[in-house]
């Protein structure tokens, strides 16, 4: 179990469920996210249970702060692993997908990961150890009309990731993608739409845990959903599109 661990969008769902998960005594936590109070009552959790948990109301986009911020946890402890975690969630339902929705979706998916995994790799390569997980989705299997920009993001996320554990590996850096399907969370409360096997966090956070542990490069759940989507990729683009154009709006 890593003792020194970074988690991005640590406020709620997966991200809060991770650090509750990697809490106890003897671990270090570096906790970041936008809302202030939703943090703080993240940090009493794992403070409870014996980590030294520490919190940062931060920006994934702001890419000076994150390589600051980083650097700093670092430097308190070195940094066994970092979870790249943070990001936000929209689609077509409501009208369509705007320019301002898009950009803000690449902002903190894509960019908000980059700038996360960027100065962890730099400070990781050096001393040969470390790991990194990338939090991407079932979404990036396939582009979907409800959600363009939110399936690209993470499909953009999810390949970088896969990359990285290769070129990484030779450097003792592991590297994991994660990719959940529907979670209970504050991003799906507001889809109005049945969700399939939907399950809580705290479940998804022990998956997580576990699959890290294995230094699995792909950690893709439930595994009834990854085979579909992974079929749904495989399927002839004509095929795929009548099947999509039933599918929910986000």
């Amino acid at each position: 179990m890593p003792s020194s661990v970074l988690i991005t969008g640590a406020s709620s769902g997966i991200g809060e469920a991770l650090a509750v998960a990697y809490a106890r005594p003897g671990a270090t936590l570096f906790l970041s996210g936008r809302d202030r109070e939703r943090l703080a009552g993240v940090v009493d959790r794992c403070r409870e249970r014996g980590a030294d948990a520490h919190l940062r109301r931060l920006d994934v986009t702001d890419r000076a702060a994150m390589e600051a911020w980083v650097g700093a946890c670092n430097g308190s402890r070195p940094l066994d692993l970092v979870i790249a975690n943070a990001g936000i969630s929209a689609g077509t339902g409501d009208g369509g997908e705007t320019e301002a929705q898009t950009r803000a979706i690449f902002a903190t998916n894509v960019n908000g990961v980059i700038n996360t995994v960027l100065p962890a790799v730099e400070l990781m390569r050096p001393r040969g150890c470390g790991q990194i997980a990338i939090v991407s989705s079932l979404a990036g299997y396939r582009g979907l009309a409800g959600a363009p920009a939110y399936c690209a993001s993470k499909a953009a996320v999810k390949v970088w990731g896969e990359g990285l554990r290769g070129w990484l590996a030779e450097d003792g850096v592991k590297v994991s993608v994660i990719c959940p399907g529907f979670v209970t969370t504050r991003l799906t409360a507001a889809n109005r739409f049945r969700m399939p096997f939907l399950m809580d966090a705290d479940r998804a956070a022990r998956i997580i845990v576990d699959g890290l542990a294995g230094n699995r490069g792909r950690i893709a759940f439930p595994w009834p959903m990854a085979a579909a989507v992974w079929l749904a990729a495989a399927l002839p683009d004509r095929l795929m599109e009548r099947l999509a154009r039933k599918l929910p709006k986000k």
